[in-house]
């Protein structure tokens, strides 16, 4: 009786274990797919898919490519580093149709130093395109197109005042060269501070976690509703990639830039004519305004009796503590107050002079044009 029961279980193992052998095999036979499986049925895309599906199918045809070759010699700028770059080589990035005129609205990084430029429409078409006008202290350019078959719609255009940090972002742009890429994120920041030429700063950035990389730069940033809200210009990010801090320039700025550079291809630069001490130096003085080192002859700031720092005896002159009833602490703060007042209309600078509080009127001009 234990032999057979032990033949029985030696039986039952073996066969087992061909069945185990086997099955990889079996199964492979009677199941494999060796023909187009059918296709699952999907359904509704999602409430959120349709929605950024439909953003994306009526702002693209909006959204350019465009690519400057750099004139030999040229001198451009890194919008990464700051640091000047030699011409030559394609100088490539995104923009965004602006009008029914065929304006194209981009970085002024993009085609900085630039000698042909060309732009490559949602169709497919290439077209060239000249400079109309630049702004360097806000990063903005315009360009306008050559003869296009079918005239690419203008964006829609929304307005930065009312963002709030949280609301969903869209950008779309040609990121290493690939055309129309959409990426998504959120408003990360408001109020950032970006630096721009000529030493001088943009405040109000918006800062977006939405991807941006080289070659982003000009084109749209969106919000939910499909309208502009910003310009992307630069990212932060140590390997020159997307790290999730990207930034724009809002669109009321870009809004009341633009149309300048149209008409006179060229931007008001408000001031008052002065010459201030860096940051660092108010800060080691305890200072928390903006110290004026000296008043250019001819300004609105030698009009309104402004005083700099005296010559002889280096005793300290006016200190800029506000305008209008906005305090300023930095030169970034003084020239925003300064356009939010507008040309040739009177400001109320709150100074200190000689430990007093002191209120002077001046009418801010146009620096730029004086410069000219």
């Amino acid at each position: 009786m234990p032999d057979r029961f032990l033949r029985v279980a030696l039986a039952a193992a073996l066969v087992l274990l061909a069945l185990f052998v086997a099955q990889p095999y079996v199964t492979s036979l009677l199941f494999s797919a060796d023909t187009p499986r059918t296709v699952t049925a999907r359904g509704d895309l999602a409430p959120a898919e349709t929605s950024t599906v439909a953003l994306f199918e009526r702002a693209a045809p909006s959204v350019v490519y465009v690519f400057a070759r750099a004139r030999q010699g040229a001198v451009s700028f890194d919008p990464q580093t700051g640091e000047p770059r030699q011409g030559g080589g394609e100088q490539t990035g995104s923009g965004f149709v602006w009008d029914a005129a065929g304006h194209v609205v981009t970085n002024n990084h993009v085609i900085q130093g630039g000698g042909d430029i060309q732009v490559r429409l949602s169709t497919g078409e290439t077209v060239p395109a000249t400079v109309v006008g630049t702004a360097p202290n806000y990063d903005l350019a315009v360009l306008q197109l050559g003869r296009v078959s079918a005239s690419p719609p203008p964006i829609a255009i929304g307005t930065s005042a009312d963002l709030k940090v949280g609301q969903f972002t869209y950008a779309i742009g040609n990121p290493f060269g690939l055309d129309h890429t959409l990426t998504t994120g959120v408003v990360s920041a408001l109020q950032r501070r970006l630096p721009t030429a000529e030493g001088r700063e943009l405040s109000g950035v918006i800062q977006t976690d939405a991807a941006i990389n080289p070659g982003n730069s000009g084109g749209p940033l969106l919000d939910s509703a499909g309208r502009l809200i910003g310009v992307n210009t630069a990212i932060f990010s140590p390997s020159g990639a997307s790290a999730g801090i990207g930034f724009a320039i809002p669109v009321d700025v870009v809004n009341r830039v633009v149309p300048n550079l149209i008409r006179t291809g060229r931007t008001p630069t408000p001031g008052i004519g002065i010459v201030a001490a860096s940051e660092d130096a108010a800060a080691r003085l305890g200072i928390d305004g903006i110290v004026v080192v000296r008043v250019l002859p001819g300004s609105p700031a030698a009009a309104a009796g402004l005083q700099g720092i005296d010559p002889a005896s280096g005793d300290l002159g006016d200190i800029i503590m506000g305008v209008n009833g906005r305090p300023v602490r930095r030169l970034a703060d003084l020239t925003a107050a300064l356009e939010a007042a507008g040309l040739g209309r009177s400001a109320q600078l709150q100074i200190e002079r000689d430990g007093r509080a002191v209120t002077v009127p001046v009418t801010p001009a146009d620096m730029g044009q004086a410069r000219r």
